[in-house]
């Protein structure tokens, strides 16, 4: 069994195959955030929810298209026997006795002038479909952003639980040095329970972080719809690369990317939308006291027989077909007079619908600008918040080395130790959380910019 195991190997390196590739640790993926928004967006729920509103927004706009240019074609037949008294289509007189008739139509008809309700509708149907199409980028800029808030909660804990991993093994070490210094006389019990305590401490600090990581990682995983009993690997270290210089101001045109935040942003079309289909449904409400102008036209025949009728002859079926048809041209004109006002009723709701979206439309555009100057004001704060954070992370870092070693001299206390090591903690966390406040920050205002959140 071996040395056939051994064959086989042989034949597949000699075909170029690398075995070490096709292990199963080498087919785990590590994502990157760029990874894990594009996963998020293609298993949206709400993306494909959306995504078959926008195709029935496509088929009304074609429907539209269509009834507009096109008119209505319809075709039908009839069969029945009478049994009792009828009408003689031959001698258009009264008869009693059993009859048999076929009948066939075909009819035509086309709206030419009602208001412009068909080309209104077109219109309708068209910025319908432009909407259905920003409500989808809307969503998937949504799904984009709670999937790196998410992603960077699972950097955060992944990098803290890591800090404390660190914290603790030095505590471990510090509380071995404790004993040994006890042992030696140089040391006090109090001051080896004290390090006792710290080391309990750092490790309930550790446990919690390492729960708060799974709780971020799941949390990802369904914003992700990852099935949550597969393992994700993501890319802890991607977001590392950002130095976060401070932008110059002169780059930051407050006025330029409302304006075309205003244009582009989702939101904003949408309510613009809105108002445009509101004016043109108000627009057609009033031309519904206008005449319309309709041409109607078609072709009918039919078979007759009396199977219960002495002597009568039927004429053959062909002959009767062609003999019997018709045909007829209609042009009808309807002028609107008098229906209990509830023209002028519809018309004023209509006018009222257009006011609400122009005024919804006015809130959208001042919104969008509160949100650009707040993003920006945001992205400048977690700058300044971010570089005080390094200064202070970097002092800190700095001053629990220095008490480590004195530490190790046994010229500090425990209590002093801890405290500085505390400190220290303290200010890699806030480091580290004010770094991610800033890439988040300052993905919005590269959002309101016009960069997509997939772009960036």
């Amino acid at each position: 069994m071996k040395k056939k195991t051994i064959i086989i190997s042989a034949i597949l390196l000699a075909a170029g195959l690398d075995l070490s590739a096709q292990t199963p640790d080498s087919l785990r993926r590590v994502m990157n955030l760029h990874d894990c928004m594009e996963y998020a967006v293609s298993n949206s729920t709400k993306m494909k929810l959306q995504q078959t509103e926008v195709s029935d927004a496509q088929v009304t706009r074609r429907e539209s298209i269509i009834g507009a240019f096109t008119p209505d074609i319809t075709a039908g037949t009839y069969l029945y026997s009478n049994f009792g008294r009828t009408v003689d289509p031959e001698t258009n007189t009264y008869i009693s006795s059993t009859s048999l008739n076929n009948g066939y139509s075909v009819s035509a008809g086309i709206t030419l002038f009602n208001g412009f309700q068909a080309i209104n509708g077109m219109k309708v149907a068209k910025t319908a479909l432009k909407m259905g199409l920003s409500k989808e980028q809307q969503i998937k800029d949504e799904v984009c952003l709670a999937t790196m808030q998410a992603y960077c909660n699972v950097v955060f804990c992944t990098k803290m639980t890591d800090v404390l991993q660190s914290f603790v093994e030095n505590a471990r070490k510090n509380l071995e040095l404790a004993r040994r210094q006890k042992e030696l006389g140089q040391k006090g019990k109090s001051e080896v329970i004290q390090m006792e305590a710290e080391l309990a401490d750092r490790e309930y600090e550790l446990v919690t972080m390492e729960n708060n990581r799974k709780d971020a990682l799941l949390t990802l995983k369904d914003m992700m719809l990852w099935p949550v009993s597969e393992e994700l690997l993501i890319d802890v270290d991607q977001l590392d690369a950002c130095s976060g210089e401070l932008i110059p101001q002169e780059l930051c045109d407050f006025a330029a990317i409302a304006g075309q935040a205003k244009e582009g942003l989702p939101a904003a079309q949408l309510a613009r939308g809105r108002m445009q289909n509101a004016k043109t449904e108000w627009n057609t409400a009033r031309w519904s006291l206008a005449p319309s102008l309709s041409l109607n036209g078609g072709w009918s025949t039919s078979y007759y027989t009396y199977p219960g009728k002495p002597g009568y002859v039927t004429l053959p079926f062909g002959q009767q077909f062609m003999n019997n048809g018709g045909e007829y041209l209609q042009l009808s004109l309807t002028i609107p007079i008098f229906n209990g006002w509830s023209r002028q009723s519809h018309i004023a709701r209509k006018k009222n619908e257009y006011r609400r979206a122009s005024y919804e439309y006015e809130q959208t555009l001042h919104n969008i600008e509160t949100e650009v100057a707040r993003a920006l004001q945001d992205r400048d704060g977690a700058q300044a918040a971010l570089d005080q954070a390094r200064r202070r992370s970097e002092v800190q870092e700095e001053a629990y080395h220095l008490n480590r070693e004195k530490m190790a001299r046994g010229l500090i206390s425990s209590i002093e130790f801890q405290t500085a090591s505390n400190l220290y903690l303290k200010a890699e966390a806030e480091c580290l959380d004010a770094r991610l406040k800033y890439l988040l920050k300052d993905s919005v205002v590269k959002f309101y910019k016009g960069i997509s959140y997939l772009n960036q």
